[in-house]
C-alpha cells in the first residue's frame, strides 16, 4: 500500500470517523478553511488510486468509504518506519519513545501492561 501525503492523511481521518460519506458530507465537516469541492475530489482520486479509498455509484453522486482500517494502515506505516529509520529494530524505536518522548510514570506503567499481555500472549 502506497504511503498517503499528509493532506491524503487528514482527509482519511474524517474517512475513518464518518465510515460511509457523500462529497457533501465530507466538505461540511472539515474544519475551516475548508478546501475547494475540486480539491477533495482530487485528494479522493488519488486514494482510490492508492487502494484504501472506494466508492459506490448513487446516480451522480458516490458514497466514499475506507478500504483500509486506520490500524491497519498507520500500522503498515510504522513497520516501515521501523525499517527506514531503526534499522528494522522495534527496540530502538521503543528506546526512543521512552526516552524522548518524556512519558508520564502512568504512560510508562501502561506499556509496560502491553508488554506483559503480549509475553503472556506468546
Amino acid at each position: 500500500m502506497e504511503a498517503l501525503s499528509s493532506a491524503e492523511e487528514q482527509l482519511m481521518k474524517y474517512l475513518w470517523v464518518l465510515k460511509r460519506c457523500f462529497m457533501r458530507d465530507l466538505l461540511e465537516v472539515l474544519p475551516e478553511p475548508k478546501p475547494a469541492k475540486t480539491t477533495v475530489a482530487t485528494l479522493l482520486r488519488r486514494m482510490i488510486d492508492k487502494g484504501v479509498v472506494g466508492y459506490r455509484t448513487y446516480g451522480n453522486s458516490r458514497e466514499y468509504y475506507p478500504l483500509v482500517s486506520k490500524q491497519v494502515y498507520f500500522g503498515r506505516q510504522l513497520r516501515g518506519m521501523v525499517r527506514d529509520f531503526f534499522s528494522s529494530s522495534p527496540t530502538e524505536l521503543a528506546s526512543l519513545l521512552t526516552g524522548e518522548a518524556k512519558l508520564s510514570r502512568e504512560q510508562l506503567r501502561e506499556l509496560q501492561r502491553l508488554i506483559d499481555e503480549k509475553l503472556e500472549e506468546q
